[in-house]
């Protein structure tokens, strides 16, 4: 079993490495079911209890796929999330594929819905999705421009769920760190799911969701730690992805720059992109995607291999970390 850290003023204990289900949603590509289930029964015998969904991804394959194999695992063994704000909804003129990145027929379509009814209807259908009768952890998910009905509805109805016993804990998700250290400061919230912006790349989150977290007693659970892919191999090159883009020369520079100090201290970029998070102590988890078994065996070893403490001080007097 790997080690588990606890969400703060909760009794959810995550693994320290979790299993994100957007790519078995068919995120930019296909994967069979066979596959993808395959991807997270491997997880399970490698020891990881945390798995993350959203009705966004593949809409609502991913929460089916997931479904499907832990219906047959003990349900007081692992911690299950998934997301509210994207109702999915039949959708009345479809094209043939989703058009926000998942390849999977667009027969439905998402609409936003930060509001109590839309949460108590989004929870209800991915609980029929994933085939169980409760979430551990339920995020507001993305809601950049509804940051009002979030706050004062969603939110709102989450925490009664919560002191009801119904859920376990609430939070939100975001690719961007000042709103969520909203969350952390004005809300119920007990955790949020912070993607790539507390990286070996990005440190923005030091500014405003961390201290947040710290402040107020409250956990951090980080995603996007490869930035879209620069991290995610030993030696970076150009034409590789930061943040669904193009990295910039500047990055990919610093990028193998720190891999070089990786080397010598005889580890790896990734492993240090996957280590590195839990340098904080507000963080207790880290979430990375996994599409097949042979990725989750990679990221499990990732997860494993020994990096050095006096690796982040070496990147420090070089400049290369704050």
């Amino acid at each position: 079993m790997m080690n588990r850290r606890t969400i703060a003023k909760t009794e959810l204990a995550l693994s320290e490495l979790g299993f994100g289900g957007s790519v078995i949603g068919n995120l930019y590509r296909a994967v069979s079911d066979e596959t993808a289930e395959a991807a997270v029964a491997a997880a399970w015998d490698a020891g990881i209890r945390y798995f993350d969904t959203a009705p966004h991804y593949g809409l609502g394959l991913s929460e089916r796929r997931l479904g499907a194999v832990l219906r047959d695992r003990p349900r007081d063994e692992y911690v299950l999330s998934s997301k509210v704000g994207r109702l999915l909804v039949p959708n009345e003129a479809p094209s043939g594929r989703d058009s926000e990145g998942f390849d999977v027929p667009d027969t439905l379509r998402r609409q936003w819905d930060f509001s109590r009814d839309g949460v108590l209807r989004s929870i209800e259908a991915s609980l029929l999705r994933l085939g169980t009768d409760r979430l551990d952890i339920v995020y507001v998910h993305d809601p950049d421009e509804h940051w009002q009905q979030a706050a004062d509805e969603a939110m709102p109805a989450l925490a009664q769920l919560r002191d009801e016993g119904v859920v376990g804990a609430i939070g939100a998700g975001m690719n961007q760190s000042a709103m969520l250290a909203r969350f952390l400061r004005e809300t119920a919230a007990d955790v949020v799911m912070l993607a790539g912006r507390f990286t070996l790349l990005d440190h923005g989150a030091l500014d405003d969701v961390l201290p947040a977290a710290l402040e107020h007693g409250k956990s951090v659970v980080a995603v996007g730690v490869y930035n879209s892919g620069l991290l995610a191999r030993e030696m970076p090159a150009a034409g590789m992805k930061y943040d669904y883009q193009d990295a910039p020369a500047h990055l990919v520079a610093r990028a193998q720059a720190i891999a070089e100090v990786c080397q010598l201290h005889g580890t790896t970029l990734p492993a240090a992109a996957v280590a590195f998070p839990f340098t904080h102590p507000a963080v207790v988890n880290v979430t990375l995607g996994m599409r097949t078994a042979e990725q989750v065996a990679s990221n499990v070893e990732l997860y494993r291999r020994s990096v050095p403490e006096g690796l982040w001080a070496d990147l420090r007097s070089r400049g290369l970390l704050p």
